[in-house]
């Protein structure tokens, strides 16, 4: 095995913990997505990899600032990762990724960990300091060939029933952000919601294809839970190259355990209760990557 990166003189980094950048180029040549699915634990991490590894799918493994904080911090998820890939035997392409990064520091902290991809989230401030925290990871990541993605509009959290359009991005702040910070992707708010869905998604195909067209990087779509088949597949034609799925693991997961310990009363064993959820990700997950066609792509 063979290793890519060195940093403060420690080598960190595998044949499989790579960047987003190529395995994202190529689904967009060839009109697919990349699944990112969000980890909350070891065991999670492990059914996912495993399901991935199965179906030959690359995965981008999305942890966000406060899983990394449950989990024991950046290093500790790196470490996790890395060692399973490795006792594994994982060999499909594993981007370990940043969600949602809110602060230069979080992301310089994640890559310092051996992350290889970051979010910066900057999206709730204006587009020109968007632009200028955006572009300030950007020139940090390529030190260490981190790929980064970055968002422009409002994608709807928990708490919203659907997404205001006036919350949507614009084609024009799109375009400048990526022709003024060398981002490698790009999440346009274009009318989905992070969590469940109260009313019935509206997504501006119309403004994403424009986008598409307009911008020469990959586009990310946030919010994939609950989102029907048609309008994932419809997004992935309109040029979504990575599509972020994190609530429906945790509902299946928690459903199959539920039933589990209504099941047997008298279980402790934590083994028993945790893994109890195995099938249910393992099942969401091939269902996924074969809906956005990553299939034997790995």
């Amino acid at each position: 095995m063979s290793y890519l990166f060195v940093r403060d003189n420690i080598i960190v980094g595998s044949d499989s913990v790579v960047n987003s950048i190529e395995i994202l180029k190529t689904a967009m040549k060839e009109k697919y997505a990349i699944p990112q699915f969000n980890i909350n634990n070891l065991e999670w991490t492990k059914y996912i990899l495993e399901e991935c590894e199965k179906e030959k799918s690359p995965v981008i493994l999305g942890v966000s600032e406060n899983a990394a904080k449950y989990m024991g911090g950046y290093k500790t998820v790196f470490n996790i990762v890395q060692g399973l890939i490795e006792d594994l035997s994982i060999t499909v392409p594993v981007v370990l990724h940043l969600d949602h990064g809110h602060s230069i520091d979080e992301c310089k902290k994640a890559i310092n960990a051996g992350f290889t991809s970051v979010m910066i989230d900057s999206s709730s401030y204006e587009i020109n300091k968007n632009i200028d925290i955006t572009k300030e990871v950007v020139n940090y990541a390529k030190k260490f060939n981190v790929s980064v993605e970055a968002e422009v509009g409002h994608v709807g959290g928990k708490e919203d029933s659907l997404v205001a359009e006036s919350c949507y991005a614009t084609l024009n702040d799109c375009v400048e952000l990526v022709s003024k910070t060398g981002i490698n992707s790009l999440a346009p708010a274009l009318g989905s919601v992070h969590g469940l869905y109260k009313g019935k998604p509206k997504i501006d195909f119309k403004r994403m294809l424009e986008i598409n067209q307009n911008i020469n990087i990959p586009l990310v779509l946030h919010g994939g839970t609950g989102l029907p088949d048609n309008i994932l597949k419809e997004s992935i034609k309109c040029g979504t190259c990575k599509i972020n799925i994190n609530t429906e693991l945790q509902i299946v997961w928690s459903n199959a355990v539920r039933k589990f310990l209504k099941k047997d009363k008298k279980v402790y064993d934590p083994r028993k209760i945790i893994s109890s959820g195995e099938l249910a990700i393992k099942n969401a997950v091939k269902e996924k990557i074969y809906l956005f066609g990553s299939n034997g792509k790995g």
